[in-house]
């Protein structure tokens, strides 16, 4: 076991969860920031593959995540440690600071807090997308990227087809294209 890589996942995770005010959506930038460019043990598109993933299955996304990328390279030590690391600051600021901020509940001050906050998750977001869109028009080309994410949108604003069956529709288009391509490929 490789103490200074079971750290480095603790930070990772800790830092993630203790910044990542507002819930699993908001982690998802701060978790790519330590693990594709601060420590690098992914890249873009595996990170982009573990977070379609995640958002397929059930449950929190951080802590789905977590535990994928911490077992990816730390093993089950790395698992257990990253779903602390990203639980623990979620249960010390509820113990810590829920009796305190209910008693602020209706102070303007709180209230601004929490407006001015969002802004920023919403910048991360974007700035998350972004890259995304990125590594999708390197992977598929700019044409199809702008189709499927249009015909993704639509499924899930208009048609309110839940987020998940989206993605699964579309790793299954994923999985139909890739392997056709790659037969082009091989063929000329």
């Amino acid at each position: 076991m490789d103490i200074t890589l079971q750290r480095n996942l603790f930070i990772a995770f800790f830092r993630s969860g203790i910044l990542g005010y507002g819930g699993g959506p908001s982690t998802i930038p701060l978790v790519h920031k330590e693990v594709v460019e601060r420590f690098g043990w992914m890249n873009d598109q595996e990170f982009a593959d573990v977070l379609a993933l995640g958002n397929a299955l059930p449950g929190p996304i951080a802590t789905k995540m977590a535990g994928y990328i911490g077992y990816k390279v730390g093993g089950w030590v790395g698992l257990i440690n990253s779903l602390i690391a990203t639980v623990l600051p979620t249960v010390l600021l509820m113990v810590g600071l829920i009796g305190l901020l209910s008693s602020f509940r209706e102070s303007r001050v709180v209230a601004g807090m929490t407006a001015a906050v969002a802004p920023v998750v919403g910048v991360m977001l974007f700035v998350l997308t972004m890259q995304f869109l990125k590594q999708s028009k390197k992977g598929i080309g700019l044409a199809v990227t702008i189709v499927l994410s249009i015909m993704s949108l639509a499924a899930y604003q208009l048609l309110g087809i839940h987020p998940a069956i989206v993605i699964g529709i579309l790793i299954v288009y994923g999985l139909a294209v890739r392997p056709r391509r790659e037969k082009e490929g091989a063929a000329s």
